[in-house]
C-alpha cells in the first residue's frame, strides 16, 4: 500500500538519490498484471534466516518506495508475510496473519498499491481489526488496530489471498483505474 495519501503525490520534494531509490524499490515490486499478484500465498511453515531476509528486503522496499505496507505476493514470494508502517513506530513484521475481529463500522477511503501505479480508488474496510500472526521467531502476535493501520493490514492481508483494490472498489473507480492501467502498459511498461 502506498503512503497515507494514497499514492506519492508529488515527487519533486525528493532528492535524486531518494528518487532513485523510489524508482529501483518500485522496479523490484511485481506491477499489474503480474499473475504473481493473483495468487493465493502459503502459510509459512520455516522461521529461520531465510523468512528474516525476506522481511529485511521487504521492509527496506516498502521504505524505499514511499509505501506504508508490502506483501510477500508483491515481490513474488508465495508465503503469508507482510510488512507495515504504523505511524512512527518500527515497521511490523508478521507472518501467517489472519483477521479474527472486526468493527461493524466501515468507512469508504481512497487507497493506492505499490503493485499498482498511478491508480487511486475508494475502498470500504473496516475501521477497527484486531489480527493474529506470528513473529519471526513464530511467537504468537495479537494485535488490536484501528483507522489507518486497520486499513493497511486489511489491504496487505488482501494481496495474500490475491485479491487488489480493483476488486474492491466501485465499478465506475474500477473501469477508470483499469483504463489507467491499460495505458501505462502500452506507454509505459518500467514504473517511475
Amino acid at each position: 500500500m502506498t503512503d497515507e495519501a494514497g499514492e506519492l503525490r508529488d515527487t519533486g520534494d525528493l532528492d535524486a538519490e531518494a528518487l532513485a531509490r523510489r524508482r529501483f524499490a518500485l522496479a523490484q515490486i511485481r506491477q499489474y498484471p503480474d499473475p504473481a499478484l493473483r495468487l493465493r500465498a502459503n502459510d509459512v511453515e520455516h522461521f529461520d534466516d531465510s523468512l528474516r531476509r525476506l522481511a529485511e528486503r521487504m521492509t527496506a522496499l516498502m521504505a524505499d518506495a514511499y509505501g506504508v505496507g508490502l506483501a510477500a505476493t508483491q515481490v513474488g514470494v508465495l508465503q503469508r508475510l507482510f510488512v507495515f508502517q504504523s505511524g512512527d513506530d518500527e515497521p511490523v513484521v508478521l507472518v501467517n496473519p489472519r483477521i479474527v475481529e472486526r468493527s461493524a463500522e466501515v468507512e469508504v477511503d481512497d487507497e493506492g498499491c505499490l503493485s499498482l501505479q498511478r491508480v487511486i480508488v475508494p475502498v470500504e474496510r473496516n475501521m477497527q481489526v484486531t489480527i493474529e500472526a506470528q513473529d519471526l521467531d513464530g511467537e504468537d502476535v495479537r494485535l488490536e488496530l484501528d483507522e489507518l493501520p486497520a486499513r493497511v493490514v486489511q489491504h496487505e492481508l488482501d494481496h495474500l489471498d490475491g485479491v487488489l483494490i480493483v476488486d474492491k472498489t466501485t465499478d465506475d473507480a474500477r473501469r477508470e483505474a483499469m483504463a489507467t492501467l491499460r495505458a501505462q502498459l502500452s506507454v509505459e511498461p518500467v514504473p517511475r
